[in-house]
């Protein structure tokens, strides 16, 4: 079901399931989003219903306190800073009281914090049954309290990791639920695209080889070399990395490469980690019975091990393979295209009612951009518009004339316009880009033309500080501009005057060098289709429809929304562009443009 923004999807779903009095499994796409249906919707839903219900939510191991991990990391010489330093002091105090162990209590622990991979379990280090703290364990409590609730809250990773992996639980939920809901399912398939493959990340060596090293020199040193062995496996992880980079140093954000760009320089680099972590385990198996944290070791180092020979073969027809290249560690990912076999296959097993619902599914009547990639056709598809009126609510402004998206001057011209509306605004700006590198462009160019104009304008740009703090900090609205891409672009929910103008630098096509597109793009020609009208025009209208989805969040809204790409007017598919947004009215002109901006002003 696609229906718009305002028709309460979220009741439409959980209120026949709590009423029905069936287990139901949900998922959505984001951790926050899932305390969101856990701690406010459905506590809301039972109390008016007068329903007693048994809700659990279940996250990643990541999301969890390990008692044991914290243990470790209190003898751990290897803190990454005085500030993790202090952060771990304030875990160790929250641990002596909390019940969930969910992390997401801890106020202030942002989610790229160096100190959660010492306080958290991975399903490589975990110890399972074996651990000295298995009886206290968290995720084994969140999972056991899952496997009896009437409703488990899960999020779209969990979901199909587990089905991957058979990690978390969900694998074992699954056949005993009754109906599963996919809220937000427009993510489905590029999530499960990227969980359903098989990874080898070096940053699980070089874990491996620092716990190796700490667990080797307390159980049993002297017996072995642990330092030369630690040593080799990091010296080997790094270079792995450093031929993934190539000529690129200053890496921001994940970028993604293409394999087949990298894979010949890669085939020594992953023989020669793979040759290190076969040494160590063999190392560590030799005194495996004096701690289960070596015996684990010995695991975990065959596991990777056998994951990097996989990445020296041959990538099979029907699957891509890439590079997820960071500042911090490189990830090898070969995966499927796309979701369609497993959701067939699940959906053959044991029956049930199986729900997907979003603001954004498709831009026919068949929805047929989500159903045909998830195995869908044969679903009951229905549409429901926003019940908000568009036409007197927002406006809608293409600028005819403008330097286009290829050209040097575009993230300039972006800038300039949205400082000229938030200075008449008072701030109350969202500008979203569709790549992470226009960002600092954009953002320079608001700063620049604000103080020309005068006007004292505060301009946020993503990575600056946690998204979190950059919403609180954006507050009203009032003398603020927000600049970000990717998670801007949905999941963001300011209703009222703080929001009243959304810039969208460039119609949101699929980048055509990314390895996944490039890799979709080759079956669809060999299936003789057409992939820019069936899969760039479409994908750009899905995610187009996102990033308007943020003007207009209640009856009361009026808000603007600027398009800064001119092939929305001179192209032919821009015409399609355009149905796909709500029925927003035109702006004729320019004048008209500034007209509309001095009444929401006056608000």
């Amino acid at each position: 079901m696609e229906a718009g923004t305002g028709v309460g999807k979220t009741f439409a779903y959980l209120v026949p399931l709590l009423m029905s009095g069936q287990r139901a499994l949900v998922s959505t796409a984001t951790k926050s989003l899932q305390d969101q249906l856990f701690l406010r919707d459905l506590p809301r839903l039972c109390s008016a219903l007068g329903i007693q219900a048994h809700v659990a939510l279940l996250k990643g191991r990541s999301s969890y306190l390990c008692r044991h991990r914290l243990e470790l990391a209190r003898t751990d010489a290897q803190r990454p800073d005085r500030f993790a330093v202090r952060m771990l002091a304030r875990v160790e105090q929250w641990a002596q009281a909390t019940r969930k162990g969910d992390l997401a209590e801890l106020d202030g622990l942002d989610d790229r914090s160096p100190v959660i991979p010492l306080v958290t379990s991975t399903r490589e280090n975990c110890l399972g049954s074996d651990c000295p703290q298995y009886a206290a364990c968290h995720v084994v409590q969140a999972r056991r309290e899952a496997m009896v609730a009437d409703v488990v809250v899960v999020n779209h990773h969990l979901f199909f990791a587990d089905l991957n992996l058979r990690d978390s639980g969900v694998a074992e939920l699954l056949p005993s639920v009754d109906a599963v809901v996919f809220d937000e399912a427009h993510q489905l398939a590029e999530t499960g695209v990227q969980f359903l493959g098989s990874h080898f990340g070096t940053s699980a060596c070089l874990d491996l080889a620092r716990d190796l090293l700490a667990h080797g020199l307390q159980a049993a040193r002297g017996l072995r070399p642990w330092a030369e062995l630690a040593a080799q496996a990091e010296r080997a992880a790094r270079d792995l990395m450093l031929a993934c980079a190539g000529a690129m140093r200053d890496v921001r954000g994940v970028v993604k490469l293409r394999w087949e760009e990298r894979a010949a320089t890669l085939l020594e680099p992953l023989q020669r980690l793979s040759s290190a972590l076969d040494d160590m385990a063999e190392a560590a198996a030799s005194v495996a019975e004096t701690s289960p944290d070596l015996a684990r070791c010995v695991e975990r180092a065959h596991v990777l091990a056998a994951g990097a020979r996989q990445f020296t073969a041959t990538v099979a027809p029907d699957r891509v393979r890439w590079i997820d290249l960071s500042a911090h560690q490189a990830r090898l990912i070969d995966s499927p295209l796309h979701i369609r076999d497993l959701m067939v296959d699940q959906r053959a097993r044991v029956p049930k009612a199986w729900i997907f619902t979003s603001a954004t599914l498709g831009d026919d009547d068949a929805l047929s951009w989500f159903t045909r990639d998830a195995g869908l056709e044969d679903a009951v598809a229905c549409r429901l518009g926003s019940p908000f009126d568009y036409p007197n609510q927002a406006r809608l402004w293409v600028p005819p004339r403008f330097p286009k998206p290829n050209e040097t001057a575009h993230a300039g011209a972006v800038g300039e316009l949205a400082a000229r509306i938030a200075a008449r605004l008072g701030g109350r700006t969202f500008v979203l880009t569709t790549t992470v590198r226009a960002l600092s462009g954009v953002s320079e160019a608001i700063g620049r033309e604000a103080q020309r104009l005068g006007s004292p304008i505060t301009v946020l740009q993503q990575g600056q500080q946690p998204k979190r703090l950059m919403l609180e900090r954006f507050g009203d609205g009032q003398g603020v501009v927000l600049v970000g891409s990717q998670s801007f672009w949905e999941g963001i929910d300011i209703p009222g005057d703080a929001l009243q103008a959304v810039l969208i630098d460039k119609l949101p096509f699929p980048p055509p060098n990314d390895p996944l597109v490039e890799a979709r793009v080759r079956q669809m020609r060999a299936e003789q289709r057409d992939p820019f009208n069936e899969y760039f025009v479409a994908e750009a209208a899905i995610a187009l429809k996102q990033g308007a989805g943020r003007l207009i969040r209640s009856e009361t809204d009026r808000g603007l929304l600027v398009v800064c790409d001119p092939r929305m007017r001179q192209m032919p598919y821009g015409q399609r562009l355009r149905r796909a947004l709500p029925p927003m009215a035109g702006l004729a002109n320019e004048s008209a443009l500034w007209d509309w901006v001095d009444e929401l002003a006056r608000r």
